[in-house]
């Protein structure tokens, strides 16, 4: 069995030379990159009682699922913390090993899927952001997670939901219209609603600390938290 689904992994492949182009195909998740990298800390930094500023993700060893060219393993690396990223695309390891090689980081990167990885190797954060929507059996990556997580640990979710917004905005708006991303790196019936994958969390023993949403202002051109969580969405869970 396996989470790896052929076609959404050749579409991001394709991509694979754009990914540290900050104006280019992968501009969305540069600007979305400081709100997520902001609410991940915060909620790292409250769940282990973490209170100092320097290199406070020191000691943390965090997985990195679905990790691309390293648009998020690089900035946990910089704050301290002892980072895997996986990706199934041979071609997306490369870019990131040769992005975090220039950047002078030390980053483990493997060309594997969830449940490829050993599983005595666990870890103290995981991260899974705009991944899930891509995968093939959420139910065996979410139950691949849990075994790489230690007991306690906590776990990131980000997606889309299915809702009419979330087609107008990430599908129509984002591909169509803004023309942020290719048209079709998106299937709106693989989008996943929160109650959906809180379920699928908790059948897999996991429980929510925290459901936030994620606005975009076009006239401020900006990301912020929100309560909305009708397009992007994250979950904060632990591991009983």
């Amino acid at each position: 069995m396996s989470t790896i689904n052929k076609e959404e992994i050749q579409k991001f492949s394709n991509l694979a030379e754009e990914w540290w182009d900050v104006k280019g195909k992968f501009k969305p998740l540069h600007m979305f990159n400081p709100i997520r990298i902001e609410y991940i800390t915060e909620k790292i930094k409250q769940h282990y009682l973490i209170n100092h500023e320097s290199h406070f993700l020191r000691n943390l060893k965090i997985l990195d699922i679905g990790c691309g060219g390293g648009l998020i393993s690089e900035p946990m690396a910089r704050l301290g913390g002892d980072v895997t990223g996986i990706d199934a695309s041979e071609k997306n390891i490369k870019v990131a090993q040769l992005h975090s090689k220039k950047s002078n980081l030390r980053i483990r990167y493997l060309n594997k899927s969830p449940e490829k990885l050993k599983e005595f190797e666990k870890f103290d954060v995981i991260l899974n952001l705009e991944i899930v929507e891509h995968v093939e059996d959420l139910e065996l990556y979410i139950k691949s997670c849990y075994k790489l997580l230690k007991k306690g640990g906590i776990m990131f979710t980000a997606t889309l939901n299915r809702t009419i917004s979330s087609y107008l905005k990430a599908i129509i708006g984002a591909e169509y219209v803004l023309r942020w991303l290719p048209i079709g790196t998106h299937d709106w019936n693989k989008f996943i609603k929160p109650e959906e994958l809180e379920k699928v969390l908790s059948k897999e023993n996991f429980d929510t600390l925290d459901l936030r949403g994620f606005d975009f202002n076009p006239i401020l051109f900006k990301w912020k938290r929100s309560e909305n969580l009708s397009v992007n969405y994250i979950i904060c869970s632990v591991k009983n």
